[in-house]
């Protein structure tokens, strides 16, 4: 059998929902200063993206954290290995992520940057997959909620590879 991608979200769709999640995100911070806080590798695309769309005053930082390794699943083990250079203290902190599943990376995060004493701590997902939640823990704001697929594109890896894709893309089998 031999796959073929099929394409769940088209660059269009995408564009238009981060316009829309944007707006949300300027209207709840409004006349504040925003830290945004992507989590690499896969939320490097959206992050990119949403921020451009915003109009708030930001800064971005990145996070770097692991808990698929190549796998198409979460080992559970959510290690952060990278931490930020800005000072979250007293500040509106914003995490943005790729896909929350079994929400394990976004609690970590948020638990970790909480400790840090910041204002407050929000976050944003452009995927989100409650069929594999394991904890409980939801983001604040969400691109799309989907199926329990597996998922490539738009910052999404299958190994180290399909990131670059302008769309979000499952297989068939033929």
């Amino acid at each position: 059998m031999e796959k073929r991608e099929r394409i769940l979200y088209d660059r269009e769709t995408i564009t238009e929902r981060i316009r829309e999640l944007a707006a949300q995100l300027d209207a709840h911070y409004e006349g504040r200063e925003i830290l945004v806080v992507g989590l690499l590798r896969g939320a490097f695309v959206f992050c990119a993206d949403l921020v451009r769309e915003m109009q708030s005053k930001v800064e971005v930082d990145f996070m770097s954290t692991s808990s698929y390794g190549n796998d198409e699943v979460s080992s559970g083990d959510v290690q952060i290995l990278g931490g930020l250079r800005a000072d979250v203290k007293d500040r509106d902190v914003l995490i943005v992520d790729d896909i929350i599943d079994t929400g394990r990376t976004l609690m970590t995060v948020t638990r970790a940057i909480e400790t840090m004493g910041p204002r407050s701590v929000k976050s944003v997902v452009m995927l989100d997959k409650p069929s594999r939640r394991e904890v409980d823990f939801s983001a604040d704001w969400t691109g799309f909620t989907i199926d329990d697929v597996f998922i490539v594109g738009y910052g999404l890896n299958y190994g180290p590879y399909y990131r670059n894709k302008p769309y979000i893309y499952t297989y068939e089998e033929d």
